[in-house]
């Protein structure tokens, strides 16, 4: 005969409460009477603390500053503004000496920053150079790369930004110079730039 199995509980069957702590009325009444000349403290007057907002930021200002970074460079034709004709582009600002020109030239300056245009469209490339531009001036550096790229993917497979930066730098004051990059650096799809220095003209 097989020993007689105690039958296990169905998994529906609820476990028994926790019993709940009842306090007798007689320790209530010494309690109420023992607490009798407590004074209950004051309500605290807390400030919820939030988090600082963020610092604002002029975007009206930002906005504005760009737009009229963008006027200053317009689309005047390149032999309104003075520049030199042929495929090679170079500028000399009036009243520099041509000895700027050639040290650009033959790289006495070291390249500080690039900004490559190469694929962008006009609309694109003319806020893209107002902000270098102004970022090197910030930063009071003398000589940049330009990448605008030979135009072999235009539609007439002419280089539309090539003569649209030559028009745009010749406009800017800080501008003294510029010239074709050399083969190493870009070739005819770049030009070196020679920037005026900030430091010098605030003395």
């Amino acid at each position: 005969m097989r020993p007689h199995k105690p039958s296990k509980q169905p998994k529906s069957a609820k476990s028994p409460s926790k019993p709940t702590l009842v306090i007798p009325p007689e320790d209530q009444a010494l309690l109420q009477a023992a607490l009798a000349d407590v004074t209950p403290l004051p309500a605290q007057n807390r400030v919820e603390l939030k988090p600082a907002p963020p610092y604002p930021i002029a975007r009206q200002y930002q906005l504005d500053e760009a737009a009229a970074l963008q006027d200053t460079l317009s689309d005047a034709p390149a032999w309104e503004l003075g520049l030199e004709s042929g495929d090679e582009l170079y500028f000399l600002r009036d009243g520099v000496s041509s000895v700027y020109l050639k040290k650009l030239r033959r790289g006495v300056w070291s390249v500080q920053q690039h900004l490559d245009l190469h694929g962008l469209t006009v609309e694109e490339a003319r806020p893209a150079t107002s902000q270098f531009l102004k970022f090197c001036v910030h930063h009071d550096l003398r000589c940049v790369r330009i990448v605008h790229g030979k135009g072999l993917g235009s539609r007439n497979g002419e280089p539309v930004l090539k003569k649209k930066v030559a028009g745009w730098l010749a406009q800017r004051d800080e501008i003294l110079a510029y010239c074709q990059a050399p083969l190493s650096e870009g070739g005819s799809g770049a030009v070196l730039v020679l920037l005026r220095s900030t430091k010098r003209r605030q003395r």
